[in-house]
């Protein structure tokens, strides 16, 4: 079984740059606290630390 991560959005893409915007849909995440079961990838890792300030771990599995 795969490592997974459990991702919560937090913060508001209104007024975030187009990058960082692309990211959150790129997570799977598009609306406040919803929240989606990613495999724990470095390339997931690299999107969440890319915006620490809208996304929060809620939970890691496995």
């Amino acid at each position: 079984m795969a490592k997974t991560i459990v991702v919560k959005q937090i913060g508001s893409p209104i007024r975030r740059p187009a990058k960082q915007r692309a990211t959150l849909v790129g997570l799977g995440l598009n609306k406040m606290h919803k929240t989606r079961e990613l495999e724990d990838t470095p390339a997931v890792r690299g999107m969440i630390a890319k915006i620490p300030h809208m996304v929060q771990i809620v939970e890691e599995k496995g």
